[in-house]
């Protein structure tokens, strides 16, 4: 039986035709869930990949090959920028056009609407390009996501179903880490059944943290429908222009550094001097300094040279920043929430510094020191002072 809503579309980002890494990550969780909902209903639903750009429907191409059954792309000049009105408009249209839903699966064309869910990336560009693309078509969105699950969902809600029990059939399952990244938060996204105010909320939609997916290798003997769509574009939608474009690289280097220190919130007790005793942690083993997502929300007053240095978004070590496979990591004041674990546990080797034997971060090392950072911190670098020194007299 046909339904009003099918498909997933994975909205896909690009610098001048090259792929950015988070996009073939969607495209792979998206190719995993739509298999495993096409076993589980007996359906034939599709991955649609939706591309933006200029000169771009060669890329179309390698986006089957690493899991698309279908590219949906929009070519024009006055889309090789990224600007966010005319991309929220264009794939607003996507969203909506029936002509190309027609060539995704002609069988269905008169009663599909809309996809069932879509994708974007949780980025700079996404994350602004998700909201307002979401606000046009007046449904929901998540946002940091990094988990995905599609299951029926039975519940009564005093607004959602009037009290009533209802059951939410292929429900998307959006999961974030909270603020203490020890517990998830589960965002739905789900139509009111209640009469007094009833609707439909599709697409069902949220963006992607980079990183947290797996890019499938590519096949190329896949096949797949590759269409063009021609936007509706005028004036009004040109007055922004972009005269010139810079992109602006990440301060910190996690790729490069063999040894990586990062600290939490156990600075709590002296924060100025104990990130200057991380400082100078780092700069003994020539490391680089990573933190967790809780110290870049700024909780303690430190001096503004250590604030604007340390206390950063570019430093998160987590699902919400960066993922490291450093030789030697060194966590000082961690508590070990999964979403920092996350992006450390491929690390060679793993000490842990805290003063709670009980805290999470003991399961994820290979040493663990019970004790204050305030504490340890200086006789490790007395150690490595003394280590270093032997070495150079040999």
């Amino acid at each position: 039986m046909a339904e009003k809503y099918r498909h997933l579309y994975v909205v896909i980002e690009h610098e001048n035709g090259e792929l950015i890494p988070v996009s073939l990550e969607m495209i792979g969780e998206a190719r995993r869930l739509i298999d495993d909902f096409n076993s589980k209903h007996s359906s034939k639903e599709k991955v649609v990949a939706v591309l933006l750009g200029e000169n771009i429907k060669d890329v179309s191409k390698k986006l089957i090959e690493h899991g698309a059954d279908s590219v949906i792309y929009a070519d024009s000049p006055e889309l090789k920028e990224v600007r966010n009105t005319i991309y929220t408009k264009v794939i607003s249209q996507i969203a909506q056009d029936t002509k190309t839903l027609e060539e995704i699966e002609p069988e269905y064309a008169n009663e599909i609407k809309r996809p069932r869910y879509m994708f974007f990336a949780a980025d700079s560009i996404g994350r602004h390009l998700s909201s307002t693309v979401l606000a046009d078509l007046e449904s929901g969105l998540a946002s940091d996501i990094n988990k995905l699950v599609i299951e029926d969902i039975e519940m009564s809600h005093q607004q959602k179903t009037a009290g009533k029990k209802e059951t939410y059939a292929k429900t998307l399952e959006m999961y974030r880490p909270d603020f203490s990244g020890f517990l998830w938060t589960t965002i739905l996204c789900l139509d009111n059944r209640n009469p007094a105010f009833q609707r439909d909320y599709h697409p069902q939609s949220c963006s992607i943290i980079p990183g947290v997916f797996e890019q499938l290798k590519p096949d190329s003997s896949r096949a797949g429908k590759i269409i063009e769509f021609v936007p509706s574009i005028d004036q009004e939608d040109l007055k922004i222009k972009i005269l010139s474009r810079k992109s602006i690289e990440s301060q910190v280097d996690f790729e490069t550094p063999r040894t990586i220190v990062s600290f939490g919130r156990g600075i709590k007790e002296d924060p100025e001097q104990n990130i200057k005793l991380v400082e100078q942690l780092s700069k003994e083993l020539n490391a680089e300094i990573g933190v967790t997502l809780p110290i870049s929300k700024k909780p303690y007053p430190v001096s503004s040279a250590l604030d604007s240095k340390y206390m950063i978004p570019d430093r998160v070590i987590g699902t919400s920043g960066h993922k490291t496979s450093a030789m030697l990591y060194i966590a000082a004041g961690v508590s070990g929430a999964m979403q920092h674990v996350w992006g450390m546990k491929d690390s060679g080797f793993v000490v842990a510094i805290n003063p709670d034997e009980d805290a999470p971060i003991k399961d994820e090392c290979d040493i663990f020191i019970k004790g204050r950072m305030e504490d340890v911190i200086p006789l490790l670098i007395e150690e490595i002072k003394k280590q270093i020194q032997i070495v150079e007299v040999q």
